[in-house]
């Protein structure tokens, strides 16, 4: 028996016409007659029968009618059971983060986590788009940080939701006594010749730095391979490298380091996601944890 049809005879017992039994529901008196009439062919039994101008329930209407009324009260219950659990937000919660986020955005994040949802016990994984994206659809990762460089976007599995976090500009950091260190900006095209700190060899971020200076026609040397934009930042303060450097992932500048804006201005964006069928108290707990975070941290780096 179809469920609408139970919700339109309870309706009519309780409220005594079929015309005040639609007003209950929304709909017009022709279609609540329509489910009547369709509920008496499934049930084989007529449920109403004519009573002066109007009509009132049968015997048969009557015990069906009972037994809709306790149907559409355990799924009231049952809704309501379920709504309670969409309020808690407890349990395990897996993040997955390349590593300049989890530095810089993740512990202030984490922390309002804890303050606002003590039931709640966030984990971390550190890894870039090309592994954390996988463990995500896969389900080994609750939420992801990752990010997507305009010249090489991030591809995002279909069955993942994603929240843009903030915008991110890369700027060139060269040994300051190269001589295009004593400009403010650079063309992309004009850095032919230079070696370049990278990062991890074959991994999305160096795949993002090769594409982007192929794009000005800049075939990169990789002089060194290192997971960490400080370190990358020392091989330029020896003279040994050149590198592009997201803001985000840049401070402190050692001694010996000029960053230089360049053009065309490089920018990564940095989205949260995850599974659209995973979404819940946690996740949204996280989601906005960390859009307050990326949001705080990225007014206080353009107030300094």
């Amino acid at each position: 028996m179809h469920l609408e049809r139970l919700r339109a005879l309870h309706a009519v017992a309780v409220h005594g016409s079929i015309a005040a039994a639609a007003e209950a529901l929304h709909v017009t008196p022709s279609g609540v007659s329509q489910q009547l009439a369709k509920l008496e062919r499934e049930t084989g039994h007529a449920l109403l029968e004519p009573q002066g101008r109007g009509v009132r329930l049968t015997r048969a209407g009557h015990v069906l009618a009972g037994h809709a009324a306790r149907v559409l009260a355990q799924l009231s219950a049952a809704a309501a059971e379920l709504d309670g659990l969409r309020e808690d937000v407890t349990g395990p919660v897996r993040l997955g983060a390349f590593v300049t986020a989890a530095r810089s955005v993740l512990p202030p994040a984490l922390a309002a986590l804890r303050e606002r949802h003590p039931g709640l016990s966030p984990t971390l994984q550190e890894g870039e788009a090309e592994n954390v994206l996988p463990a995500l659809a896969r389900g080994d990762v609750d939420v992801a940080m990752v990010e997507s460089w305009d010249t090489l976007p991030t591809p995002f599995p279909a069955s993942v939701s994603n929240v843009l976090l903030s915008s991110d500009v890369i700027d060139l950091a060269l040994p300051a006594a190269h001589p295009l260190a004593r400009r403010r900006t650079v063309d992309l095209h004009e850095l032919r010749g230079l070696r370049w700190a990278g990062w991890t060899a074959g991994g999305t971020c160096e795949k993002q730095l090769v594409q982007t200076l192929r794009e000005h026609n800049v075939e990169p040397e990789i002089a060194c391979s290192v997971a960490d934009y400080p370190t990358q930042l020392a091989f330029v303060a020896a003279g040994l490298a050149a590198a592009l450097i997201p803001r985000l992932g840049r401070d402190p500048v050692p001694a010996g380091v000029r960053m230089l804006a360049t053009r065309p201005v490089v920018r990564r964006k940095i989205y949260v996601a995850w599974r659209t069928e995973a979404a819940g108290p946690a996740v949204d707990a996280c989601v906005e944890a960390l859009r307050a975070a990326a949001e705080h941290f990225m007014e206080d780096r353009l107030a300094s």
